[in-house]
């Protein structure tokens, strides 16, 4: 019976068409055995074009006309007119000293010096940028401390590169250019300089000035303690911190021995202790070759500093009189150089562990302007804040040493060289 109920689980007949004879089995041999459906086309797109602003019509329509153009990486178009007026031969150079703090030749000697060190090549994506570029964006920075944004702005280069030029240059003249531009003198200059010294004070011996100062940073991550400044915070009611900067001066202004680095809640003797300069100059201590240094420093056989005590003989007076005079010596290295690289009057963007390469470039240019007597403009002049200014307790640390400073200090008075200030 056609219509009978089959009974459950029996499976239904197939149905097949009278006029199909192929069996399942071969139509299925024959969809596995047909070709694939060709793939959808696929739509390259393009990368954006090196400072092009074209709409995405037209880019795609390039694309597809020719689908092997080369393809270039997308910049940013920034103005670089400012950069391209102060390197043409046109600009006043009153401005450009302005702007960088020395003059055209002095600028170019330093580009010359650097170029091996900074130089780069061109890429398959870019031009490199040129060396004076390169040493200018730093040198601005330095000069006028401005924030990354605005040196961006004036070269016309993005901020990270702005900020990598800058590192790579202070590095490069660090590297290059502070073992022939700041180093201890030898015997045949520290006898100049002590004769030099003599000449205008009257203390015999001395070869150098010292002189620190305290550097103002952000609050680091570590070790935030050890980097209050006592000092700053107290003047200002306002905490800061800072990094020490120590430097030895010759006659001449230029610095002779730097220090960088020590937290600024270190004392001047404490910075001294941890310097090469106090290692090197105890091994050599009985050579009659004096430092002279404020009342924060301690008096040893080559450190010479005033007498700090209350109620002064006239000996001891009018020996602070002249070796104040030699002391001034580095105070106005200083002022200069802090006058001149505005960087160091202000907290900057540089991270803790790469600004001693930063301040050891400062003190290389200053040298490199000193000694090219390049005049700075006497309005940029930066006091020294009075919270720098030295204790007024001296550490004796050598008995001998303290004769000494009263020989030195008998010999001046009875030789006619002391001041009348006493008076």
């Amino acid at each position: 019976m056609s219509n009978r109920r089959r009974k459950r689980g029996e499976s239904k007949p197939q149905a097949h068409d009278a006029g199909d004879t192929t069996p399942i089995d071969n139509i299925l041999t024959s969809l596995d055995d047909a070709p694939p459906p060709p793939p959808p086309p696929r739509r390259e797109l393009p990368l954006l074009q090196l400072n092009d602003h074209q709409e995405a019509d037209d880019a795609d329509a390039s694309s597809s006309s020719s689908p092997h153009q080369q393809r270039r990486l997308w910049v940013k178009d920034r103005s670089r007119a400012w950069w391209e007026l102060c390197s043409s031969a046109d600009y006043p150079e009153a401005d450009f000293r302005r702007a960088f703090r020395m003059s055209r030749p002095t600028f170019h000697f330093l580009c010359d010096a650097l170029a091996a060190a900074v130089a780069k090549e061109d890429t398959a994506l870019r031009a490199a940028i040129p060396v004076r570029q390169r040493v200018a964006v730093c040198v601005w920075r330095l000069a006028t401390g401005e924030p990354l944004r605005v040196v961006s702005k004036r070269f016309g280069l993005g901020i990270s590169t702005c900020h990598k030029l800058i590192l790579e240059v202070c590095a490069a003249i660090r590297n290059l250019l502070m073992p022939r531009f700041l180093h201890w003198p030898d015997h045949p200059t520290s006898t100049a300089y002590k004769t030099r010294f003599e000449a205008t004070s009257g203390v015999p011996g001395v070869v150098g000035a010292m002189y620190t100062t305290h550097i103002p940073i952000i609050a680091p991550k570590v070790s935030v303690a050890a980097y209050l400044n006592r000092r700053h915070t107290e003047r200002n009611h306002k905490t800061s911190y800072s990094i020490t900067l120590q430097g030895v001066v010759g006659p001449d202004g230029t610095f002779t021995d730097v220090c960088i680095g020590w937290p600024g809640s270190m004392s001047d003797e404490q910075v001294l202790r941890k310097s090469a300069l106090h290692q090197r100059a105890s091994a050599a201590a009985g050579s009659m070759s004096w430092v002279v240094g404020g009342a924060s420093y301690p008096l040893t056989e080559w450190m010479l500093v005033p007498y700090a005590q209350r109620n002064l003989t006239w000996t001891q007076h009018a020996f602070n009189e002249k070796v104040g005079e030699v002391r001034r010596v580095a105070t106005e290295a200083f002022v200069r150089l802090k006058g001149r690289w505005a960087c160091l009057q202000k907290r900057t963007e540089v991270k803790l562990q790469d600004l001693p390469a930063v301040l050891a470039a400062c003190c290389v240019l200053h040298n490199i302007c000193e000694t090219r007597g390049e005049d700075m403009d006497p309005d940029l002049r930066c006091d020294l804040p009075p919270d720098e200014e030295e204790d007024d307790t001296v550490l004796v640390q050598s008995e001998s040493a303290n004769k000494v400073r009263d020989d030195i200090a008998h010999n001046l008075l009875h030789r006619g060289l002391a001041g009348t200030a006493f008076f």
